[in-house]
């Protein structure tokens, strides 16, 4: 199994985090998409869409997060990163997507390079697009997670989807001094998870291509 994926990239750090929750062992294939290296090079002719992560295994070639990590949940069951129950997956899907699907579009490294080098917006504004809209997911992921019972993550007490796409989120929100007030069940996630070694391990610092 190798993954081609970038150190900083939420959706890289996601499928690391299932990786490790699954105990699966792969080849770390760095790309380094803040250089462009995403759009030449031997990544570009394997990769269609020239987007990390991509993830080989068994001769097949798989692209996008959301579909890698449910690929190795249905390859690999144990630990599921799934509810058994049709409800709950929905539930945890639902989740998931608030992140991967309405956050992180509207502030990944390809937006946030237009803004400036398009739209000709300068540092600040450019962060002020960033927290902005993080901000604004994260209440509605906050207000989504004050619907169910609680737990010890963000569904239930096992680590599903959700927080495989929550704990990358915090981590560039940090980066970009996001606030963060007012999510306690988001947070309280988000510090479970922080206590695994599949969290741990799977963190930007630790990575063969981090740089500070």
């Amino acid at each position: 199994m190798k993954l081609h994926n970038y150190f900083r990239s939420s959706a890289s750090f996601r499928v690391r985090i299932a990786l490790n929750l699954k105990g699966l062992d792969f080849d770390y294939v760095p790309v380094h998409i803040a250089r462009g290296d995403h759009r030449t090079g031997p990544f570009a002719s394997i990769s269609a869409d020239r987007l990390v992560p991509l993830l080989e295994d068994e001769g097949e070639r798989f692209s996008q997060s959301m579909a890698i990590i449910e690929y190795l949940d249905e390859t690999h069951p144990e630990p599921a990163l799934l509810p058994r129950d049709p409800v709950g997956r929905a539930h945890v899907r639902a989740l998931a997507q608030s992140i991967a699907c309405e956050i992180h579009p509207l502030n990944n490294l390809r937006v946030l390079k237009y803004l400036v080098k398009d739209l000709k917006l300068d540092e600040d504004a450019k962060n002020a697009w960033y927290r902005h809209w993080v901000r604004d997911g994260l209440m509605a992921f906050e207000r989504q997670l004050a619907q169910y019972p609680a737990g010890t993550y963000c569904w239930g007490d096992t680590p599903t989807l959700a927080d495989c796409c929550l704990v990358p989120q915090i981590f560039n929100g940090r980066r970009f001094d996001c606030d963060f007030s007012g999510l306690p069940r988001t947070m309280a996630a988000f510090d479970a998870c922080m206590k695994l070694d599949a969290f741990q391990r799977a963190q930007p610092s630790q990575a063969p291509d981090a740089e500070a």
